[in-house]
Formats: structure tokens, C-alpha cells, sequence
């Protein structure tokens, strides 16, 4: 499930980031600040799967 929690990571990121960009040329800074948190929020979830990638790395060094 790696895979698609990281590509839904990268959706979430793309589309904050589409919603803060149609926000700001909209003039809207209620839904430019909605799509910086969701950026936000994809960007820390996508932290989070690369800590465990490096978790698993390091347990499967140690396996040997």
C-alpha cells in the first residue's frame, strides 16, 4: 500500500496546489489558504512515508 499512499500524497499536494492557484487569480483567500493546507497536509503525510521507507531499509540491513 506504499504506492498508493504516495500517489495520493502527490494528488492531495496537486490539487492544493490548483486550489491555492485558482484562489489567488479569483481573488478568494479563503479557498488560496484551504489549498496551501491541503499542501501541506500531502506534503507532511508524503514526510511520513518516506520515514517509514527508511524504517523499513534499515530494518531489512539489519535482517542480513
Amino acid at each position: 500500500m506504499g504506492l498508493i499512499n504516495k500517489l495520493r500524497n502527490r494528488f492531495m499536494m496537486g490539487r492544493g496546489r490548483a486550489k491555492a492557484n485558482v484562489g489567488r487569480a479569483a481573488g478568494d483567500p479563503y479557498l488560496e489558504t484551504r489549498g496551501k493546507a491541503e499542501r501541506v497536509e500531502g506534503a507532511g503525510r508524503q514526510v511520513g512515508e518516506r520515514a517509514k521507507d527508511a524504517g523499513r531499509a534499515v530494518r531489512d540491513a539489519f535482517k542480513r
